[in-house]
């Protein structure tokens, strides 16, 4: 397990761990450990998402640091090919307001039959060693997150495939990139997401079509940002993160965007100032897309976050505008 990315501050009090591996887990066995990681996570006041699948199990999590330790106690626990890739960071405030492990086809969708990250990937760029690939004209950069994840944050120069969602990423590779790489200006391909679990399906498949210099960054950019000191880094921006942080830092601490919570879509501070903006209502990206029904449900929903919020001071993420 990587834990290189722990660090805590005194008033940080809830760990947030997100986490995965590529080893193939019997059907049989889903079900019930869905239940004891749900009986689990109650008992110890953690929230998240926990996906499982026959090729393996994501997740982020969220809670006092004894229950997130005990989540991974119980996964640590099975009888698993490969060890979780797992970063840590801590937050003032709750990053989840609920807990759900479920079973799904995939653990990060790309809708490919037969792409097994757990057999072949590309080459692993360790984050020390990344920049020297950000750098080098020779090598192409992909950003493999999606649209509005790039929007708050990227590489330098890095390529941004305009996805919406990870199944797009196939076609964009058939359309793009392939044509991209017959120029003759790149030798070699070097992708990125924000864990590493996207690169480890997208390198695989890119190995499936015939690629042969691919590479990829170990530990996504939460590793990076964990090890590149700051005035080192080739990252502009912030990292989007899946979680009501919406966003963190070069040091890890929860970023200055929030999320629309109509259209669900990340905002900066810029953002909320722009005057289409009302909380949790509406924001420039989705002003034209709501009718004036779907607004008044979202103030009425808006109504009982603010009472949450006054009963539970401090535990939850809430946009601040």
């Amino acid at each position: 397990m990587n834990k290189s990315v722990e660090q805590k501050s005194v008033s940080q009090i809830f760990k947030v761990a997100a986490f995965y591996t590529f080893s193939p887990i019997k059907a049989e066995l889903i079900p019930s450990l869905i239940s004891e990681l749900t009986t689990l996570a109650e008992e110890r006041e953690v929230r998240g998402m926990i996906l499982l699948a026959l090729e393996g199990i994501n997740g982020t999590v969220c809670g006092p640091i004894e229950g997130v330790n005990a989540i991974f106690l119980k996964l640590e626990s099975l009888e698993l090919d490969n060890p979780f890739e797992v970063k840590f960071s801590f937050t003032s405030k709750h990053a989840f307001r609920r807990f759900k492990a479920r079973r799904k086809k995939e653990i990060v969708t790309m809708g490919v039959p037969d792409v097994k990250p757990n057999e072949i990937v590309g080459n692993y760029v360790e984050a020390k060693d990344w920049n020297t690939y950000v750098d080098d004209p020779s090598t192409l950069v992909v950003d493999t997150r999606n649209e509005y994840e790039v929007s708050v944050g990227s590489f330098e120069g890095a390529i941004n495939p305009h996805t919406k969602t990870f199944r797009e990423f196939p076609d964009w590779v058939q359309n793009k990139l392939i044509p991209l790489m017959k120029g003759g200006k790149y030798k070699r391909i070097a992708m990125f997401c924000t864990g590493g679990i996207r690169c480890e399906k997208s390198t695989s498949f890119l190995k499936r079509e015939g690629f042969n210099e691919v590479y990829h960054l170990h530990g996504g950019i939460l590793q990076y940002l964990a090890e590149v000191p700051k005035n080192e880094s080739r990252w502009e921006g912030e990292c989007f993160v899946f979680d009501h942080r919406v966003s963190v830092d070069h040091n890890l601490l929860p970023g200055v965007h929030r999320l629309c919570f109509a259209c669900g879509m990340p905002l900066s501070p810029e953002d909320i100032r722009n005057q289409s903006y009302i909380s949790g209502i509406q924001c420039h990206h989705c002003i034209d897309v709501f009718s004036d029904d779907d607004r008044d449900r979202f103030m009425e929903r808006q109504k009982h976050i603010r009472e949450l919020e006054e009963r539970l001071p401090g535990n939850t993420l809430w946009p601040s505008a």
